[in-house]
This record gives structure tokens, sequence and C-alpha cells, in this order.
């Protein structure tokens, strides 16, 4: 059976997109850490991060940094702290969350947010990475 990710990259479930290639793509997380909060994933169905092939592995980490440069255009924060859990869907993903301290990666401090600021945010980010030179944001 498909993961959640793989129905949202098929399009079966919504999903706020902010990048979208043949390797991978990132979305908002409905219950962000902190607004936000990203969330990377590998178009292939890998369960555990040791298996993903090195040369995916890398490009992950580099689009992370994208990423990661866009979310701190738009976000107010000293970092953005990378996470790969895994816990809660058995399809490789990397968090990629806003921070100033430790605490800011806790998963307890997740929280619903609205579809229409999870939409907002996709889209600032989006515009960033665009700017930046990154088509790989166009949806």
């Amino acid at each position: 059976m498909a993961s959640i990710f793989t129905r949202i990259l098929a399009g079966e479930l919504p999903g706020h997109l902010v990048w979208k290639d043949e390797v991978c793509f990132a979305i908002m997380t409905i219950q962000p850490i902190r607004a936000g909060h990203v969330i990377l994933i590998p178009n292939q169905e890998i369960n555990h991060w040791d298996d993903v092939p090195p040369a995916t592995a890398a490009y992950l980490m580099q689009t992370g940094q994208h990423i990661a440069k866009a979310i701190k255009a738009n976000v107010s924060c000293k970092r953005i702290g990378v996470m790969v859990v895994g816990l809660e869907v058995p399809h490789t993903h990397i968090h990629l969350v806003p921070i100033d301290s430790f605490a800011d990666l806790d998963f307890k401090n997740s929280t619903a947010m609205p579809q229409d600021e999870l939409g907002a945010m996709a889209a600032a980010i989006r515009s960033s990475l665009l700017a930046a030179g990154h088509p790989s944001a166009q949806l």
C-alpha cells in the first residue's frame, strides 16, 4: 500500500507542495512544530533513511539546503533544524524546522495549522525558491 506521502505526490491526497522534481518533493507538514516546518521526501518509498541510496541522500541534503534558505527568507529564526525520525510514516522524510533553540525541535510543540496559513507559507517559500533560481518550486 502506498504511503501517505506517495499518495500526496500522486495527487490522491491534498498537500501544500514547495518543491517537486524527479528525485524528491517537499510539503508543508499539517502539524508543524513551528510555522515554516517543511518535510522533504524522496519520491521512491524507502522505509529507513539508512537504506536511501547515497546519491539520493546527497541530493536530499542539497535540496534541503535550498529549501532551508527559502524558509529563513520567510520565517524569523536562528537556524533551520534538520531531523530524520521516521516513526510516524514508513517512508523516509527529513524535517526542516525553523528554530531558535533546541526546545524548538520537540514534537510536543506541534499543532494543526489552518489550511489557508499552510497554503500562504508554501506560496511564500516557493516564491523565494523561484527567486533564487530553483524551477522545481514552479508547481
